[in-house]
């Protein structure tokens, strides 16, 4: 009969060679773990190298700012973000790749488990031009309220919702006691000023919208085909919209028939010159020559303001145009496009269809374009679609051609239509005679997100 010592010795050997298995696997396990960590970092520093070359690295517009003391790897951010390679695990922790590319929705922030992403606007090296707002998005002037792409906002969906946002402010704040007035003058008719339009209408608030241009203010002004809506948005009175890859035409039909059926009219081709205020109410002067009194101003026109000009011989003539509304109404001209922009690869590729067109830009390659249309103008280019004259610049426009200088020498072409995407101004002047301040923000974390 063994002694209990051995039966000991054999419980013990046992015991050891289960915790052995059971250390191997798990040490085979963190190994993969391991493995497939580094190979995935390296595959997102590869991206990053890629995307400091293609100078899509540092971020144009709001992007998230990670704090990595504070991110716990869980990837929630680049599941929830719709975009193509904004964000990446790398070293274990998130990092940005493709920054240019981000659209500013927010959708990593809300994800966050650990709130580790905020949302700036600006680098340390570059400034973004932005007019003082508070968290109910009024200025620095009481009664004078800014909403959407002009406040740092781009996106159509957190638009939409700052100009409903800021409607519920005013309405909370309250409104002078002044029958003379309107309560409320909403000038802009994008997606802001439509979303704070139905806002008035529902609390039954005396309003006018006025718009410079359009209906649907830049979305108006974006090529037929765009797709301008990737997630669901809501809209006063009408309530939630579900849309995905829309396009303009689709959005500006919705956006007509929710203003027809709640009888909302925009006043368009209506811009306004002069702010000022008088006594208990602001006075707006237009260039119709018209003048509106009200209580509140909401300001939804959007960052660009005017399209900013080369400011070169025969610019003014008919044959140039700074938006293109309709590609598939022009054939057969010889057309140039002038700007290394999304806009001005999008309208090239439209008009290239039943055109002849040349792309000239002045850098010598496109830095900050989305990859979807990169692919597309460099095919384009390669199969003879349209061509690109890189280093160039516009230098003048005449009746039936143009003059470009590329390569230290001027070259004449033969011309029917010119348009020139060279972005915008911010309306700085506009906003400075109205009073409201604005502030060069240097990587500045917005406190509140629409």
């Amino acid at each position: 009969m063994a002694p209990d010592g051995y039966f000991n010795f054999i419980d013990m050997s046992e015991q050891f060679i289960i915790y052995a298995i059971v250390f191997l696997f798990c040490g085979i396990i963190l190994l993969i773990y391991l493995r497939k960590l580094k190979k995935e970092s390296s595959i997102v520093r590869k991206k990053v190298v890629k995307a400091k070359e293609d100078g899509l690295f540092e971020p144009v517009s709001l992007y998230p700012d990670i704090n990595v003391n504070k991110c716990i790897k869980s990837g929630a951010c680049i599941t929830a973000c719709p975009e193509k390679d904004i964000l990446g695990i790398m070293n274990g922790r998130a990092t940005l790749i493709n920054a240019s590319q981000c659209i500013g929705h927010g959708a990593c922030f809300h994800s966050c488990p650990v709130e580790a992403i905020s949302l700036v606007i600006g680098t340390e090296k570059r400034g973004v031009d932005l007019p003082h707002i508070d968290q109910d998005f009024q200025t620095n002037v009481p009664g004078i309220y800014i909403a959407g792409e002009l406040g740092g906002m781009g996106l159509i969906k957190n638009s939409v919702e700052q100009g409903q946002a800021a409607v519920e402010n005013m309405i909370k704040a309250g409104f002078a006691e002044n029958s003379s007035t309107l309560d409320l003058i909403i000038i802009g008719a994008g997606p802001s000023g439509i979303s704070a339009s139905l806002m008035a209408k529902k609390h039954n608030l005396n309003f006018i919208t006025l718009e410079q241009d359009s209906l649907g203010g830049t979305v108006f002004t974006f090529p037929r085909s765009k797709v301008v809506m990737t997630s669901p948005m809501h809209l006063p009175i009408h309530g939630k919209v579900h849309l995905y890859n829309t396009t303009k035409s689709e959005l500006l039909e919705l956006w007509k028939k929710v203003l027809s059926e709640n009888n909302i009219s925009i006043k368009e081709k209506t811009k306004v010159e002069l702010i000022s205020y008088e006594g208990d109410h602001f006075k707006v002067n237009t260039n119709t020559n018209e003048e509106f009194r009200a209580k509140k101003i909401l300001l939804a026109i959007g960052r660009r303001g005017s399209p900013r000009k080369l400011n070169i011989t025969g610019e003014e003539s008919e044959k140039v145009a700074y938006r293109l509304l309709e590609p598939e109404n022009i054939h057969n001209k010889d057309i140039v496009v002038v700007g290394g922009g999304d806009s001005a690869i999008e309208a090239a590729l439209s008009l290239a269809k039943q055109n002849k067109v040349m792309l000239s830009y002045r850098s010598e390659a496109f830095n900050r374009i989305k990859p979807k249309n990169r692919e597309l103008i460099n095919k384009a280019a390669e199969t003879g679609e349209l061509s690109i004259k890189y280093k160039s610049n516009l230098l003048a426009v005449e009746k039936e051609h143009v003059t470009l200088s590329m390569e230290d020498k001027e070259i004449e072409l033969k011309n029917d239509l010119v348009y020139i995407f060279a972005g915008g101004e911010l309306p700085t002047q506009f906003l400075e005679k109205s009073g409201v301040k604005i502030t060069k923000r240097f990587g500045y974390t917005l406190k509140k997100y629409g």
